[in-house]
């Protein structure tokens, strides 16, 4: 089905053209005429990368009123990055529209000027959960009149652990707004937030575990040395030329010192870990979205949010401990359709994950020599 019979309006498939957005994923396909006509709890288990923002999105920007000032949906994401990137992606899908005015507010941004910019006509806020509970002990926002709460990443946002704020952004908003959560995996913690605050005739929509790594990424591996590893992972990027990708690994004590190492070797590497200051990150992700950089080393935290297109690669230096950090890790790839390549480098001993990874995500390893 086109956007066009999924009820999106044609100024709006207009943007998503220009946009390069032309079929449906299934969770689109799934969400948006339901969101769109209905008011109803929903509940959307579907892999990073598979197009959740304009599985929300879209209906959300059905159901605002444009001639309301009033802020009619809140929209909680886990990073100032994926909050940007949604406020980003709202306004650029209203571009032959009326104007729909969104705010992204987000920790590491002076609260004075988020104020400032929240006594315009909002009606769209994007929110860290954090930075929301601030503003509101503030009373710079009234989220009392919204008919629509969306939890975007939300496992990511409980193993951030801010399941204690999502609880009580939930209670002050109680009875009053459908709740749409999206998220990668459905944790035991995120069914408790799902048992208390998401009606019990939610709609819920899965799609398939089959389906929940990317069918478009490569999985490969490589079994070697831990000593020649640095080795392995040079002659790869070689490989890849200019093509960019990121680097995994499960520690910042590692991902500082690869990073050293590479650039030793004259890449351009940039670092992305938990106790980097914003305004570093922020410069780090510039680059690297402007392509000065093409390589990003990550630990699984510092990564969370990011949102480039067109990445070659990822590679896991060190294999997650958790089967969804592999999930999230590759489904930086291959996004918007295209095709992409998820390399993990490990030894003979951990060679079983290996094995376990593909029978838990039903996907398939090629053995690399």
């Amino acid at each position: 089905m086109s956007f066009i019979e999924l009820g999106v309006s044609e100024e709006i498939n207009k943007s998503l053209q220009e946009m390069g957005i032309i079929n449906p994923t299934k969770i689109q396909s799934a969400a948006i005429p339901v969101l769109s006509n209905e008011n109803i709890d929903f509940v959307g288990q579907a892999q990073t990368g598979t197009g959740k923002t304009a599985a929300f999105g879209l209906p959300l920007l059905a159901k605002i009123d444009p001639d309301n000032d009033n802020i009619q949906a809140l929209v909680l994401a886990p990073t100032r990055e994926l909050g940007q990137q949604i406020a980003k992606q709202l306004f650029k899908y209203t571009k032959y529209t009326n104007k729909v005015f969104t705010e992204a507010v987000y920790g590491g941004e002076k609260i004075d000027i988020q104020i400032s910019r929240l006594n315009r006509p909002t009606q769209i806020v994007v929110a860290t959960p954090g930075r929301l509970l601030d503003l509101l002990n503030k009373k710079a926002l009234d989220i009392s009149k919204i008919h629509t709460l969306v939890l975007d990443e939300a496992d990511e946002m409980l193993s951030m652990g801010f399941k204690d704020e999502l609880t009580r952004i939930l209670k002050k908003t109680k009875g009053n707004r459908n709740i749409w959560l999206f998220s990668a995996t459905l944790p035991s913690e995120l069914n408790e937030i799902i048992d208390n605050f998401v009606s019990e005739d939610c709609l819920k929509v899965t799609i398939d575990k089959t389906e929940a790594v990317n069918s478009n990424i490569q999985h490969q591996f490589v079994v070697g040395d831990d000593n020649n590893k640095l080795d392995t992972l040079a002659q790869f990027l070689k490989s890849q030329g200019k093509n960019r990708g990121i680097i995994f690994t499960k520690t910042k004590a590692a991902a500082k010192v690869l990073t050293k190492q590479l650039a030793a070797k004259n890449y351009e590497v940039g670092l992305l870990e938990g106790d980097m200051l914003q305004k570093d990150r922020d410069r780090v992700m510039r680059a690297f979205k402007n392509k000065t950089l093409k390589i990003l080393v990550a630990t699984d935290v510092a990564a969370r949010g990011i949102d480039v297109d067109n990445l070659a690669y990822v590679v896991h230096y060190q294999l997650p401990d958790q089967t969804e950090y592999y999930t999230h890790r590759s489904g930086r790839t291959a996004r918007a359709g295209k095709s992409g390549l998820s390399l993990v480098l490990v030894n003979n001993k951990e060679q079983r994950r290996i094995w376990e990874l593909e029978k838990e995500l039903s996907i398939k390893f090629l053995k690399i020599k």
